[in-house]
């Protein structure tokens, strides 16, 4: 017999692939880990710059040339990392172990951040924010690859990462909600960056605990083979996987592109007031609650692809539409950004979902499990996309004439430059994501044959297992 059977209420090999998918309890659970991903992500483009400027005194020159040289440094880092995860072997699984080290990685470099001391330089700031985004990506990797081998159904992906997304949207209201009661009850500002670490860092252990402990994980037959480097290279001469990382880099910059310029936009243009636009944006994001699942499910009724289309096309027109409402109309502007935040929820949902597929797709024609290097390319995508929308949004902007500076008064003519920056620049890329899966042939009726195939193939292996452990003798699997 195996010797995985004390472990086997975790763990179990490809034999086990044809179980039930989670149960919606377990599904909430596994998404734990999205909690303290997305209220991170948000306090690390929001709260921690202007944190490092303001309360420790760091030049912004300084805070923005530290953010810079980890970014150059850490989008190649997670090709590593899929590459390790690839690799991964063990008899606790292969996820689990990765997000079992990721989790202390994570929150001590967290602890070193918000709890930074008077003085720090920018080597100090290289140092922790490296260590940080180490531990991030171990934890969003592996949490994305286990997510694809726990649903193994077209459906089933669409639920489980719709739920992930859903679950990511309440840790980014609480990080929104922290600074504004610690600011009614008495405290700084600073006081209340430093809280919203305190929430992170202790929500990090507990959600990544549920999901270790109580999460089963799949271990497949061909886990520990061993890649060339040529086997990576040939993932890029493969259309499926070009699409998404096309599609991930559009629709990841479109709405990146928005929110470098969305107080300039909702104050000059729409004239909100700045704790106004910043109500509107918190409905945005938690809209994602209903639109991540909406999305899902919509994904199971005509595809994945064509539930991408439809949210990327139907999001480029609210944004159109929304030059249309009159100035300040609070009624009218908060259910248009209720519908756009949901539209834009699923643009993740989707193409982590996708992600998955194409995944199964290589393993079948290829014969070994690349899901984690695939995610870590989405991943690094996101973050390309991320990288430049500062830098594409400010030089249009600029192009156009208009001023950013705090008091500044722009004309008539410069404001309309900013509103068609605003965008323009959205919903070309974000159409321009929608139109990658044009003519996409990877469907449910497609996927649900490669899942048959890639079952029998594991079936074998398993039987060529049982074999070996009882005559002494391997057994001849065909690749």
């Amino acid at each position: 017999m195996p010797p995985d059977r004390e472990d086997k209420a975790l763990t179990t090999t490809t034999a086990g692939r044809r179980g039930a998918p989670l149960s919606l309890g377990r599904a909430i659970i596994f998404s734990a880990t999205n909690l303290p991903v997305a209220a991170l992500a948000l306090a690390i483009s929001v709260q921690l710059p202007r944190y490092f400027a303001s309360h420790l005194g760091i030049s912004l020159l300084v805070v923005g040339g530290a953010f810079a040289i980890v970014r150059m440094i850490d989008i190649p880092l997670d090709a590593m990392l899929g590459l390790g995860m690839d690799h991964t072997r063990t008899r606790l699984g292969r996820y689990r172990v990765w997000m079992a080290a990721g989790a202390p990685i994570l929150a001590f470099a967290l602890y070193k951040l918000f709890q930074a001391p008077t003085g720090a330089d920018q080597g100090y700031l290289v140092l922790w924010l490296l260590v940080m985004y180490l531990g991030l990506s171990i934890l969003t990797l592996s949490h994305s690859a286990w997510a694809a081998s726990l649903a193994k159904s077209y459906q089933d992906r669409s639920r489980i990462f719709g739920l992930m997304t859903a679950v990511g949207v309440m840790g980014a209201i609480v990080v929104q909600l922290i600074p504004i009661f610690m600011s009614k009850a008495g405290h700084t500002d600073a006081e209340g960056v430093q809280a919203i670490g305190w929430f992170v860092i202790g929500l990090v252990p507990v959600s990544v605990g549920l999901v270790v402990f109580s999460t089963p994980e799949t271990i497949s037959r061909d886990d520990g083979t061993r890649f060339k480097l040529a086997d990576y290279a040939r993932l890029f001469l493969r259309g499926n996987v070009l699409r998404i990382l096309a599609a991930d880099l559009c629709v990841t910059l479109g709405p990146g592109w928005m929110a470098v310029l969305y107080i300039f936009f909702f104050k000059d243009s729409r004239g909100f007031t700045t704790s106004g636009a910043n109500f509107l944006l918190m409905i945005y994001i938690l809209a994602g609650l209903v639109g991540a699942p909406a999305t899902g499910w919509l994904a199971n009724k005509i595809g994945k692809h064509r539930a991408l289309i439809a949210s990327t096309t139907l999001y480029s027109t609210g944004l159109a539409l929304l030059l249309l409402l009159p100035r300040g109309d609070m009624a009218l502007t908060l259910p248009a950004m209720a519908l756009l935040g949901a539209f834009a929820s699923g643009f993740s949902v989707m193409v982590r979902a996708i992600t998955a597929d194409i995944g199964d797709e290589v393993r079948l024609e290829g014969g070994k499990d690349q899901i984690g290097l695939l995610y870590a390319l989405t991943n690094a995508t996101t973050k390309v996309a991320g990288a430049f929308s500062v830098f594409l949004t400010f030089s249009v902007l600029a192009t156009v004439g208009y001023n950013p500076k705090e008091g500044a008064v722009n004309s008539a003519a410069q404001i309309h430059g900013l509103e068609l920056v605003y965008t323009i620049g959205p919903i070309v890329f974000v159409m321009l994501g929608g139109a990658c899966f044009l003519g996409y042939k990877l469907t449910a009726e497609r996927h649900a044959e490669i899942r048959r195939q890639l079952e029998e193939r594991d079936a074998a292996y398993d039987e060529a297992a049982v074999l070996e452990g009882l005559t002494g003798a391997p057994g001849a699997v065909a690749p």
